[in-house]
């Protein structure tokens, strides 16, 4: 693979939902290696003592529920203590909710899968964007980056409540997008194909097996790719996209 490109993040501060594992802790790395303060958020306290220690005195990790509102509220007061601005927002938590069919679906999971990536996306956007639009003198400035999915677009079967969450986040970042252009933030989503993460192991071999044999490049994505995609879009570089959904699916999106 080809050396990552190096954007400056030198003076930035970083929230990353998700952050202790996965896609998230791939993306808080990345934004860190740019120079970037970062803020980790994660309901994994274990986790996030880990990558504390991995990545020193440049992030701190903060123990957040981000589909409850009271406790985003209280997570951005500790994120502003550790640096009083916010530039850029990555949301990255997420679950993937029971393999099954919609008919078999239970209600209690569906709301689950809900609560987290789309509830969550909506209420971390929320609290954090008012604070970018205070930036640049009052002009704003941010850069929100949404992990959404490939299955936001197409529809897997056997996990509609990720399937239709993830269409909820697409959405959710053309809303916001839209209503913030006149500013200096932008709001962007990306929609990967399948990443080998721990999410695996909320699902069935067969729905793995499935996912693969979509990809025409005939392999997984590597946290890596991903990471360095969400390192452009939260780049000043990333200066005339906003409200546009990026695939990064080897080959398997259509439209």
């Amino acid at each position: 693979m080809a050396a990552a490109a190096i954007y400056d993040f030198s003076g930035k501060h970083a929230v990353v939902t998700g952050g202790a594992a996965g896609i998230g802790e791939a993306c808080a790395r990345r934004l860190l290696n740019g120079g970037a303060k970062v803020s980790i958020w994660d309901r994994d306290e274990k986790a996030l003592a880990a990558v504390r220690e991995k990545f020193g005195a440049h992030a701190q990790g903060v123990q957040v529920d981000v589909s409850d509102e009271q406790s985003v509220m209280a997570a951005v007061k500790a994120t502003l203590a550790f640096a009083n601005h916010i530039d850029i927002l990555v949301n990255s938590a997420g679950i993937t909710g029971p393999n099954t069919t919609v008919i078999e679906y239970p209600v209690e999971e569906w709301n689950r899968v809900f609560d987290i990536n789309v509830r969550g996306t909506f209420l971390t956007c929320k609290n954090i964007a008012p604070i970018m639009k205070l930036a640049n003198g009052g002009k704003g400035y941010g850069r929100i980056v949404n992990i959404a999915s490939v299955a936001g677009k197409e529809g897997n079967p056997n996990a509609s409540a990720y399937s239709a969450s993830k269409a909820a986040v697409i959405g959710l970042t053309k809303s916001l997008g839209k209503e913030l252009s006149l500013t200096e933030i932008k709001v962007n989503c990306i929609t990967p194909a399948a990443v080998k993460t721990g999410m695996f192991d909320q699902m069935t071999q067969q729905h793995i097996d499935f996912m693969l044999s979509k990809i025409p490049m005939n392999r997984f994505g590597e946290i890596t790719e991903i990471a360095n995609l969400v390192a452009w879009l939260s780049s000043d570089e990333c200066s005339f996209s906003t409200g546009a959904v990026f695939d990064i699916s080897g080959g398997r999106a259509t439209y």
